[in-house]
């Protein structure tokens, strides 16, 4: 069994796997040489040989114990039919989306604009040769619909749409009977474990949890767990990870850099994966390896994924992740 599935499925409570949330990306020289030829970032997330060369960059560099596709959570609304472009010192900007409008959308036409994606996968797949973890994603319901509604990431503003708690209801309901299908293709396509990326989870108010972040991710999970396939929840500064855990019941919890390791390891039984602070990386190796092995210490005696509480800054420098890795890799040694 491949490591990270086997500390999900709790057989494994020693060794401590590591992926890092953007391992692929913008802090790797050999990205930015990519990316410098490819400035539309929605077309290089359908280039299906850029994202396999992508998505294998961290693994050759580090062999790390998973891949996760290249891709973006802002993908759904994009096969939607949704203008999605990434505009240079603002980041994400979407064009107008009118339910009324989308609600005749075809599947299959969903699925045709991202097939890319789903190729990717497969190629990603053969050359893991069965031996890493390959993890697929999707946004959050709540943050997808965020970003649908806001036409950029609330860092900016907050449309006044976003009050409107019935059209958001309304909006979830669609939304996320096309992220169970990007879910599905993404299985079928040979991702092992998904993960589900609530980035704006934080943004909601007690009263509208249940109805706006449980209820919807429960269905995500279960569709999910009903494929035979693990499911990795990461709902990034949320209330109450007790509540949402006990709620939500995802086979693990990936929990931001806000977390006390040891409150969660109080009230959570589940896999736990990530915690520290990606800042961390831009610091020095002394403080590096002490906050290290401090998340390692805590949870030496439970499921554990290391990783980040956010993904990796861009202005990480590779030797850095590179020595986090061999942190791991050490204590793992020590403790086998």
């Amino acid at each position: 069994m491949t490591l990270i599935k086997s500390v999900i499925s709790k057989r494994n409570t020693i060794i401590k796997p590591i992926w890092l949330m953007r391992q692929a990306g913008r802090y790797l020289p050999e990205f930015q040489k990519i990316r410098k030829r490819n400035p539309d970032f929605i077309k290089l997330c359908l280039n299906i040989k850029k994202v396999r060369e992508i998505t294998l960059q961290p693994i050759k560099r580090y062999d790390l114990d998973a891949a996760i596709i290249f891709s973006d959570i802002l993908m759904v609304p994009y096969g939607l039919g949704q203008n999605v472009e990434f505009r240079k010192n603002f980041g994400p900007y979407l064009g107008n989306f009118y339910l009324p409008d989308f609600k005749n959308f075809k599947k299959k036409n969903f699925k045709s604009r991202l097939n890319p994606v789903y190729k990717s996968i497969e190629m990603v797949k053969q050359e893991l040769f069965g031996k890493k973890d390959l993890i697929g994603f999707v946004g959050g319901p709540w943050t997808v619909v965020l970003y649908m509604l806001n036409k950029a990431s609330p860092k900016k503003n907050l449309t006044k749409s976003l009050s409107d708690k019935g059209l958001i209801i309304d909006m979830i309901k669609f939304t996320n009977s096309f992220i169970k299908l990007h879910i599905q293709e993404q299985i079928k396509s040979g991702a092992n474990i998904i993960q589900i990326f609530d980035s704006w989870a934080g943004l909601v108010s007690e009263n509208n949890l249940e109805d706006l972040i449980y209820k919807p991710t429960k269905e995500l999970v279960k569709f999910t767990q009903s494929k035979k396939i693990p499911c990795i929840c990461f709902p990034r500064n949320i209330k109450n990870y007790f509540e949402f855990t006990k709620f939500v019941k995802p086979n693990a919890i990936s929990i931001d850099y806000n977390v006390s390791p040891e409150k969660i390891l109080k009230n959570i039984n589940i896999p736990i994966q990530g915690g520290m602070n990606p800042s961390v990386l831009l610091s020095n190796k002394r403080k590096l390896e002490k906050t290290a092995d401090y998340y390692l210490s805590v949870f030496k005696n439970h499921p554990y994924i290391f990783n980040l509480g956010h993904g990796v800054l861009p202005k990480t420098k590779p030797n850095m992740v590179e020595y986090l890795i061999k942190i791991v890799r050490r204590f793992n040694e020590r403790a086998s």
